[in-house]
């Protein structure tokens, strides 16, 4: 099996979707890089859209002049789900080839190793939903639509919802949502934790990217020794964990943020630091 075959792309499909319209897009200023999902009306995830998500979030990971990301589908909505369409036409033996790829797709998202903050207006379903859940903060409009309805086309989540939603709401809570594939509003949403808050539709891109602007300026490492210490401490058990936070937590005292940060406290008070 070829690389390409393996991640669900043969040469054709490749060159097709190389030349297809780009359907999101990675735009950066003042360290904050917006991850715009472009893909008429609805922003449905097809295959070329999923691999260019990944390609934008190594993108966005690599780049020294990005230091926080905001997720993006425009003011309308955020992303209905996947290409239902497109879906259909495969079979079984492809969809074992192409979920992986899929699942990839949205964990190179959860893996940026920066603040990531999703942007959600309109309906984010199915995979929309899936990629909100790779944040680490989401922000909703009040029209919000949220769900993981795949369970009424005979299907479960699979680019991640089975396991991210049962992280961030509750294994009960992600079972309702995924047994019954209801949508829930975006107050409902806050409640069960689906997303950490609810805001007019109007000022839900201007919200977070000012969050996301605030936390570029703190110090890169430290917000990546911190992501890394909860995200991955949480896929092991207590004992691995407080091994990952004590390692990073030692690491930083070789940082000079972490002189920064200190000497600013001594001598000016608290929150004034301005890292480099």
């Amino acid at each position: 099996m070829t690389a390409d075959t393996e991640h669900g792309a043969d040469p054709a499909a490749r060159d097709a979707h190389e030349h297809s319209p780009r359907t999101a897009r990675l735009e950066v200023a003042d360290g904050v890089a917006t991850l715009r999902l472009d893909r008429p009306k609805m922003n449905a995830l097809d295959i070329a859209t999923q691999d260019l998500v990944r390609e934008l979030a190594e993108e966005a990971t690599r780049r020294d002049d990005v230091r926080a990301v905001v997720v993006y589908g425009g003011e309308k909505v955020f992303a209905a789900g996947a290409d239902i369409k497109e879906m259909r036409e495969m079979d079984h033996a492809g969809m074992i080839v192409r979920s992986r790829a899929l699942q990839e797709a949205f964990t190179a998202v959860a893996r940026i190793p920066k603040p990531v903050v999703a942007a959600v207006t309109g309906y984010a379903l199915g995979g929309g939903c899936e990629l909100a859940l790779c944040a680490d903060f989401r922000i909703a409009g009040r029209g919000a639509k949220l769900g993981q309805p795949e369970i009424l086309l005979g299907l479960i989540p699979g680019a991640g919802g089975t396991q991210r939603l049962s992280r961030l709401v509750g294994p009960s809570k992600a079972k309702d949502l995924i047994f019954t594939g209801r949508q829930v509003d975006a107050d409902e949403a806050h409640t069960i934790g689906l997303v950490d808050r609810v805001v007019p539709d109007a000022e839900v891109y201007e919200q977070a990217h000012a969050w996301a602007a605030r936390l570029a300026r703190g110090p890169a490492l430290a917000l990546r020794a911190a992501k890394e210490s909860v995200d991955f401490g949480l896929e092991t058990d207590i004992e691995t964990g407080l091994a990952i936070e004590r390692n990073w937590f030692a690491g930083l005292f070789a940082t000079e943020d972490r002189e920064t940060g200190m000497r600013s406290f001594v001598e000016e008070g608290p929150g004034k630091a301005r890292f480099r």
